[in-house]
């Protein structure tokens, strides 16, 4: 009879924790500063999920799309493309602050000897994460290509947006 106590206490034991974990928010798991970016993210079962395709700038001046100018430098492209993430997520009820992973693409900037602008991408992050309107930051990889759809794309953004169950 001992047995079939403990045994069940050990089974009670299991299924609080699993109800904690389904009731449990989205876990962002933090580098030591100075990082700026998360060492990864656990994504409770049952949460909501939304992935974005690639986001690239929008041309600074209308109909003007004949140049790096006409898109602006990485900076300024990086700043334009999380703007467009940002509406596109709030037409869907999210925000900037439920992006979890972030993948970027950025092409080699000729004015840099055709070296990506690694600095100028992380200042237009800094932006938008790490910030008072959005505390948190993401899970994030950052790749230079050869080359975008564009030939004066210098980003590219993918997102994944997560949002944990509402406990009961």
């Amino acid at each position: 009879m001992k047995k079939a106590y403990i045994v069940a206490a050990a089974l009670a034991g299991q299924l609080a924790f699993a109800g904690q974990a389904l009731a449990a928010g989205i876990e962002r798991h933090t580098n030591p500063p100075p990082a700026i970016i998360l060492d990864g993210v656990t994504i409770p079962p049952n949460s909501e999920i939304v992935i974005l395709s690639g986001a690239i700038a929008s041309p600074i001046e209308e109909g003007k799309t004949d140049s790096f100018e006409a898109f602006g430098d990485t900076h300024t492209q990086a700043v334009n493309t999380f703007t467009k993430i940002k509406a596109s997520l709030a037409k869907i009820g999210y925000s900037m602050s439920d992006i979890v992973k972030l993948t970027v693409f950025v092409a080699g900037d000729p004015k840099l000897g055709g070296k990506m602008d690694f600095a100028g991408f992380n200042a237009a992050y800094k932006e938008f994460f790490g910030t008072a309107e959005n505390p948190n930051l993401a899970a994030r990889s950052t790749v230079q290509v050869a080359g975008l759809a564009g030939p004066y794309f210098l980003i590219e953004i993918e997102a994944i947006a997560a949002k944990a169950p509402k406990g009961k």
